[in-house]
Order: C-alpha cells, then sequence, then structure tokens
C-alpha cells in the first residue's frame, strides 16, 4: 500500500529544466551552397548535376548561354541545310503519275 500513496504523491519535475546549462547542445551542420536564395532553378540544377565542375552562379549562366548557342546552331542547320532535294531523289525516287511514260494506259 506504500508504494501507491507514493505513486500518487506525483514527481514535482518544474525545477528540473532551470539548469539546462550543463545539458548536451547540438550544432546545426549547414552544408555551403555555392548559389543565393534569389536564384533561378534552373541554374541551381545546372551547378547541381555539373559534378562539381561549375562553381558558382556566374559560370552556370555562362554553361547555359553556350547551350542556347549550339540549340540554335544546330536547329538552324537541320532546317536550311538539310540537304538538297537531288541528294532525297537518289534515296527515293519519285513515283510517276498514273499514265505518264506507260504506253499501254488508256483512260
Amino acid at each position: 500500500m506504500d508504494q501507491d500513496d507514493k505513486n500518487n504523491e506525483g514527481i514535482d519535475l518544474s525545477g528540473s529544466l532551470k539548469d539546462s546549462d550543463t545539458g548536451v547542445k547540438f550544432e546545426e551542420y549547414r552544408a555551403p551552397r555555392s548559389y543565393y536564395p534569389g536564384t533561378q532553378k534552373i541554374v541551381q540544377l545546372v551547378i547541381k548535376y555539373s559534378g562539381g565542375a561549375i562553381k558558382d552562379e556566374e559560370q552556370a549562366n555562362y554553361v547555359l548561354i553556350g547551350f542556347v548557342v549550339v540549340a540554335i546552331i544546330f536547329s538552324l542547320f537541320l532546317f536550311f541545310g538539310g540537304g538538297s532535294s537531288a541528294y532525297n531523289e537518289k534515296i527515293i525516287p519519285p513515283i510517276p503519275a498514273a499514265g505518264v511514260g506507260d504506253p499501254n494506259f488508256r483512260p
């Protein structure tokens, strides 16, 4: 019965947290970022997936500008320099119209 009386008294822990200076303190580790909070998402992705080759936002911008220039040159090459029509005729000969060049054709 004495145990039941002790459990009902309760334990006062209100003063135990006042001396928390001797407790364990944790320091937060923050990984250094090479871009600023206002950096665009595409620049952040270029820095992240470069494998360490691109260090800051300025280098990422140069890489993106270079990529755009190469993409424009490639698309202009496909649009204007895709080959001449004479080259395409050698690969796929034109199909003659019905009756053209056929002496047995009667309309």
